[in-house]
């Protein structure tokens, strides 16, 4: 064992006490005590990062130790299989919805609308990713209001996006006598999405309501809510009625509307299939009743990608309310994380939920992409076992 070794393994309180030899001046000396240093020294958030960027941070944050290095680098890990996962599945999905003439439909404006969002918010995961590996922000101010502006972009345009998707299966499902979407409302929608969107990203970009700031580890963005004044507390809480409760409300209403027509067609389709004595519902009934069947399927698709938006965004609500209005002490770094990594791992999910579900979505699939194990029956296949049971019956 070395002398350095030695010195290593004594406790920290013998630190004071240590006497490092005659020469206290000496290289080794000086290294010696640069050893214990490091070793023993409490980092606090914010440690590596520049001073004029700490400028921007909340002094709440700089209360609070440095993370584990560790944490880093395992978010850091997360983070670079959300981006693959996520940027591969909804590219496809764009690709796939915008390039086949089957699916090239009014409503899948809006589907399209939604996996271009998911893409955006990946989009920024590198900057992130690169904080992480180097354990502090490295892209200042500027990185930081990117980051910001993109995920305010499509958690807010995603949300009312979900709305119109919902709107939309109301219109097809329990309305279809009123006219169907056409192209030019779909794009006008899809536009309103992103003007709705744009004045709570686009003003605390331009620190004139509300403002972006660094937050938990340093190494994400998000709006400030830990700020008191009231320019703080009231973007938040206007942010969160018209960017959560405004969608969420639209959303909850359409839905119930749906399942209520849905739990009807549903007994409709029993009581028939019970005449008919057949077993298979979706088998059973004219041309009109097996594309009402898909309809629902899709509206099925759809209540699962509200109830993904909901579990990614809903943590991010509770936060910067507590943060803004109830007991900020339970906010730690680690616990802001947490919202910022539920959005990633939902933006990885929501291809995948048209992959499984969407009917004319997986057809494409099982043409393009035919070792993906796809085995979706044609429409020529449900035609002709619709007439084979209705003949048998």
């Amino acid at each position: 064992m070395t002398r350095l070794d030695a010195i290593t393994a004594l406790p920290a309180d013998m630190l004071a006490n240590l006497t490092l030899g005659s020469d206290e001046g000496s290289p080794l000396a000086r290294f010696e005590r640069d050893a214990f240093a490091s070793r023993y020294e409490v980092k606090m958030l914010g440690w590596n990062t520049p001073p004029e960027y700490m400028d921007h941070v909340s002094p709440y944050w700089k209360t609070f130790e440095a993370p584990n290095p560790f944490l880093h680098y395992m978010l850091g890990v997360f983070y670079i299989f959300f981006m693959f996962a996520a940027l591969t599945g909804n590219g496809v999905v764009i690709w796939v919805f915008s390039s086949a003439k089957s699916l090239r439909t009014p409503s899948n404006m809006f589907v399209i609308n939604l996996a271009v969002l998911d893409f955006i918010m990946m989009v920024k995961t590198p900057i992130f990713i690169i904080n992480s590996f180097n354990e502090g922000p490295i892209w200042g101010k500027t990185g930081c209001d990117v980051f910001a502006l993109l995920g305010n972009y499509s958690g807010i345009g995603g949300a009312m996006t979900n709305a119109a998707i919902a709107y939309d299966r109301y219109k097809t499902i329990a309305k279809p006598f009123e006219g169907k979407m056409t192209h030019g409302k779909a794009l006008i929608i899809v536009l309103g999405t992103w003007l709705y969107a744009s004045p709570w990203c686009i003003l605390p970009l331009l620190d004139i309501w509300g403002r972006y700031v660094p937050e938990g580890f340093l190494t994400t963005c998000s709006m400030d809510y830990l700020t008191d004044d009231e320019n703080t507390r009231s973007f938040v809480a206007c942010i969160f009625f018209f960017a959560y409760i405004v969608p969420g409300s639209f959303i909850i209403y359409f839905y119930s509307q749906i399942f209520s027509h849905v739990s009807a067609h549903e007994k409709a389709m029993k009581e028939q299939a019970k005449k008919m004595n057949v077993d298979n519902l979706r088998t059973v009934g004219t041309k009109e009743d097996q594309e009402k069947s898909a309809e629902i399927r899709i509206a099925k698709v759809c209540m699962g990608l509200f109830f993904m938006w909901f579990s990614a965004w809903t943590p991010y609500a509770i936060v910067a309310l507590i943060g803004t209005f109830g007991n900020r002490s339970l906010l730690t770094p680690l616990m802001s994380m947490i919202p910022a990594l539920c959005c990633k791992s939902i933006a990885c999910i929501d291809p995948w939920i048209y992959a499984i579900n969407h009917p004319k979505y997986r057809l494409e699939l099982q043409k393009r992409m035919p070792w993906f194990c796809i085995h979706e029956p044609k429409p020529e296949e449900n035609q002709t076992q619709t007439s084979a049971t209705t003949e048998k019956a």
